[in-house]
C-alpha cells in the first residue's frame, strides 16, 4: 500500500515534476507518433535522468510512440522532454518516409501491353 509521500512511477506529480508543469513541447512542428528521433550525442553530465535515457535509447532511430513505451510515459510527457533535446540539439527529429505516389494507371498498362508485345 502507497503512503501519500510515496511517488509511484507514473504518478501525476511525479509527471508533473519531469515536465515542469509544461504540457506543450517548445518546437515548432508538432510532433507526432510516428516522428522518427535519433540522438546526435550522448547524455551529457548533469542532464535530468528521464532525457538522458532517451539520448541512450534513441542511439538509433526511434519513433515518438517507441519512446513512450520503452520509458512507460504518456506520449504527451515524451513530446515535452523531446522538445527540450530537440532545443539543446541533442537528438533529431526526422518525418517518416512517405510513401511515393502510386504511378498513372495508364502507364502501368502501357507497361503490359509493351511488355506483351515483347
Amino acid at each position: 500500500m502507497s503512503r501519500p509521500g510515496d511517488w509511484e512511477g507514473s504518478s501525476p506529480e511525479r509527471l508533473y515534476v519531469i515536465t515542469g508543469g509544461r504540457n506543450g513541447s517548445q518546437v515548432p512542428a508538432p510532433l507526432d507518433l510516428v516522428t522518427l528521433i535519433v540522438a546526435t550525442s550522448g547524455p551529457r553530465h548533469g542532464m535530468p535522468p528521464e532525457q538522458a535515457a532517451i539520448v541512450r535509447l534513441c542511439s538509433s532511430p526511434l519513433s515518438v510512440a517507441e519512446i513512450s513505451a520503452y520509458l512507460s510515459f504518456p506520449v504527451s510527457v515524451v513530446t515535452v522532454l523531446l522538445g527540450d533535446l530537440l532545443v539543446d540539439e541533442q537528438v533529431a527529429a526526422r518525418a517518416p518516409v512517405q510513401r511515393a505516389p502510386l504511378p498513372d494507371r495508364a502507364l502501368i498498362e502501357a507497361v503490359i501491353d509493351g511488355l506483351q508485345q515483347l
